[in-house]
């Protein structure tokens, strides 16, 4: 199936994809440049682990994880395979936001620098800890055949709209974070003059911003949502916006309602041939 506005979606995925690795490359010669590098002994080394690891997971390749459904060169490949992958890139996404998680508080303890004072730290870790959340989530909900198609369908619309939600809060937090270590770290010169690493890192976080940006709207954009499944059925939980369900979990569901549905046939059909054997009794007369 042909996907609409081709030339346009490539376009924007060439440039989320060149942001996002520029945003990476930009970090890493913050922190190797301008820094003292990576290390992991308690010192700034180890904190430098922090930014590097957040933008290049928790916004890099949870921006790739959130728009793989709309590659259309994965649209011929099973739902089943693309959750998978899609599981798979959030779970790499959790692990180094983790990590970094670590770093940080490792150096604050061998500094002896308080821990979870600023508004970047309280929004940062509960961003983390909704994104594990939301990934158990995914993993028990959708990507195991375990729970049952009206609640799949119900929880649908909340999994995605938190999945873009605690995205965009994490790109609020890292340019937060950026901006906390420049004010913190830059002295001489300030950083209210616009030395050469405050200007860097003010352009990685347009960077950051930028791609957030793009992937926003690649998401967003209905035309380019992943087709149907041929096997799909339709589901309308509770009065709400109808849910799409693929593969076999639906032609299980579907299965259970065919003897039914032959019944409902089987009576319908009585009902025509009476109706017509009275027609033709009431015309011969």
């Amino acid at each position: 199936m042909a996907m609409e506005g081709y030339r346009g979606f490539l376009g924007l995925l060439v440039s989320a994809l060149l942001v996002g690795f520029l945003s990476v490359i930009f970090t890493l010669i913050w922190v190797l440049h301008y820094r003292e590098g990576l290390g992991w002994d308690a010192r700034e080394p180890e904190f430098n682990w922090h930014p590097v690891l957040v933008v290049t997971g928790f916004v890099f390749i949870q921006g790739i994880a959130i728009i793989v459904y709309r590659l259309p060169w994965t649209w011929k490949c099973s739902k089943l395979l693309m959750k998978a992958i899609h599981a798979g890139l959030n779970s790499v996404a959790a692990i180094l936001a983790i990590i970094s998680l670590v770093a940080v508080f490792d150096f604050h303890n061998g500094k002896n620098i308080p821990n979870m004072y600023s508004l970047h730290s309280w929004i940062g870790l509960t961003a983390v800890i909704f994104y594990i959340l939301q990934l158990l989530l995914g993993f028990f909900v959708f990507l195991l055949p375990l729970a049952p198609v009206p609640l799949r369908a119900f929880l649908m619309p909340i999994h995605v709209y938190s999945g873009l939600l605690i995205f965009g809060t994490v790109i609020a937090t890292a340019l937060m974070g950026v901006t906390e270590k420049l004010i913190f770290s830059v002295k001489n010169p300030a950083y209210s003059t616009l030395p050469p690493e405050g200007v860097f890192t003010n352009t990685l976080g347009l960077l950051i911003l930028v791609f957030g940006a793009l992937i926003f709207w690649i998401v967003t954009r209905p035309q380019w949502k992943r087709p149907k499944e041929p096997n799909s059925i339709l589901l309308q939980p509770n009065g709400g916006a109808p849910e799409v369900v693929e593969g076999s979990t639906a032609t299980h569901f579907g299965n259970m309602d065919k003897s039914d549905a032959e019944l409902t046939s089987e009576a319908a059909a009585r009902k025509r041939n009476v109706a017509l054997d009275e027609t033709g009794q009431r015309s011969t007369m």
